[in-house]
C-alpha cells in the first residue's frame, strides 16, 4: 500500500504544473499590463485624433514629394538623386514641409498625449490602489505604461514608412535598395527614440503632479519653450556676445560652433540633425567647415557606417535624456504614497 504522502505529493505537483501551464498561456502579469495599456491607447479618442492628424500630414507630405520626385531625381548636381525612396521623405516644393519636419513638430504631441496622465489619472480614479493590491511589482506598473505606449508609437511610425515604401513602388516601379531600407529603418528608430523622450518626460510629470491638467500644461509648456522660444533666446545671447567691430574668420567659426552647441541642447535639434544625415547621405558634417576641409572634396554619398558615426552623438544625447527622465519618474514613483 502506497503512503498517503505520495498521493499528496502528486496532487501538489499536478497543481503546480497546471498553474505553470496557465501562466505560459496567459503570460506574465507584466505582459498582461502591457497589452492592456496598448489596447487602452488604441481605443482612446486622443490617440485617434493624433493618428488622424499624423496620417493626414503624412499623406500631404507624400503627395508633394511624389509630385516633385521626377525633378528631384533628374537634378544631376544632386549627389543623392539616385536614392529615390530617401527623396520621398526629403523632397518638397515649399508648400508643405517634409515628413521628418512634421515628426519633429507632431511627435512630441503624440508622446505627451499618451503619457501626461499615465499615473495621476490612475491614482485619482482609485484604480492604482486596487492594482497595487494584486501580486505585481510596483515598478512593473511604470514600465508597462512606458512600454505599452512605446509599442503603439513604434507600430504607427513603422506602418507609415511601410506605406510610403509601398506607394513609392506602385507609382515609380523602382525597387528599393538595401542601403535605402537600412537608412529608412534607422530614421524610424530615431523617430521612435525622439517620441519616446517626450513620452518619458510626460510620464515623469504625471508622477510629479497630482492633477492631469497640470502635467499636460507643464509638458506642453516645455515643448513650446524648446520649439519656439529656445532658438530665439540663444540667437539673442550669441548676438549680444558678438563684438561690434569686424572679427576674424577664426573667431566667427568659434561663435558658430558655440551657437550649434547651445542649440543642440534642444531635443528637436538633435532629432533634426540625425534625421537629415540619415535621409541625405551626401551630408558630411553637422557643423561649419573651413576652406581647408572643403578643398578637394567631391560631393558624393557617404556610406551608412559613416553617417551613423556622424549621428551617434545625437543618438546618445536623446537616449541619455530619455533615460534620465524615466529614472527620475521611477525614483519618484517608488517613493510615492499611493494610498492617499
Amino acid at each position: 500500500m502506497e503512503s498517503p504522502l505520495v498521493y499528496f505529493k502528486g496532487l501538489f505537483s499536478k497543481g503546480i504544473m497546471h498553474k505553470n501551464q496557465e501562466r505560459r498561456k496567459t503570460g506574465s502579469p507584466f505582459q498582461a499590463m502591457v497589452r492592456k495599456e496598448a489596447g487602452d491607447h488604441i481605443r482612446s479618442w486622443r490617440f485617434i485624433v493624433m493618428l488622424m492628424l499624423i496620417v493626414l500630414t503624412f499623406l500631404g507630405a507624400l503627395y508633394v514629394s511624389l509630385s516633385n520626385i521626377n525633378a528631384a531625381t533628374a537634378n544631376v548636381k544632386d549627389p543623392d538623386r539616385l536614392f529615390v525612396y530617401l527623396k520621398l521623405l526629403t523632397t518638397s516644393d515649399g508648400t508643405l514641409p517634409t515628413f521628418h519636419v512634421f515628426i519633429s513638430f507632431l511627435g512630441p504631441l503624440l508622446g505627451i498625449a499618451l503619457g501626461f496622465d499615465a499615473i495621476n489619472s490612475e491614482q485619482n480614479n482609485g484604480t492604482l490602489t486596487r492594482l497595487m493590491a494584486q501580486p505585481v511589482y510596483r515598478d512593473n506598473v511604470l514600465l508597462a505604461k512606458f512600454c505599452g505606449a512605446l509599442i503603439v508609437i513604434s507600430i504607427l511610425l513603422l506602418s507609415l514608412v511601410l506605406l510610403m515604401i509601398g506607394g513609392g513602388m506602385m507609382i515609380t516601379g523602382v525597387v528599393i535598395e538595401p542601403v535605402e531600407l537600412l537608412r529608412i529603418l534607422g530614421f524610424v528608430a530615431m523617430s521612435i527614440l525622439y517620441v519616446g523622450f517626450w513620452l518619458s518626460l510626460a510620464i515623469l510629470l504625471s508622477v510629479r503632479f497630482r492633477n492631469a491638467a497640470t502635467s499636460a500644461l507643464a509638458a506642453i509648456g516645455i515643448w513650446l519653450f524648446f520649439t519656439v522660444f529656445y532658438r530665439i533666446i540663444i540667437n539673442l545671447v550669441i548676438n549680444a556676445m558678438l563684438p561690434s567691430e569686424p572679427i576674424l574668420p577664426e573667431d566667427l567659426l568659434s561663435y558658430n560652433n558655440l551657437l550649434l552647441l547651445l542649440l543642440r541642447l534642444a531635443p528637436s535639434q538633435l532629432y533634426t540633425d540625425a534625421a537629415a544625415v540619415l535621409l541625405m547621405p551626401s551630408i558630411r558634417s553637422l557643423g561649419p567647415l573651413t576652406m581647408e576641409q572643403m578643398a578637394g572634396a567631391i560631393p558624393s554619398p557617404l556610406p551608412l557606417k559613416e553617417s551613423l558615426m556622424i549621428v551617434w552623438p545625437q543618438v546618445t544625447g536623446l537616449l541619455a535624456a530619455t533615460t534620465v527622465c524615466f529614472a527620475l519618474a521611477y525614483y519618484l514613483f517608488m517613493r510615492r504614497e499611493i494610498r492617499t
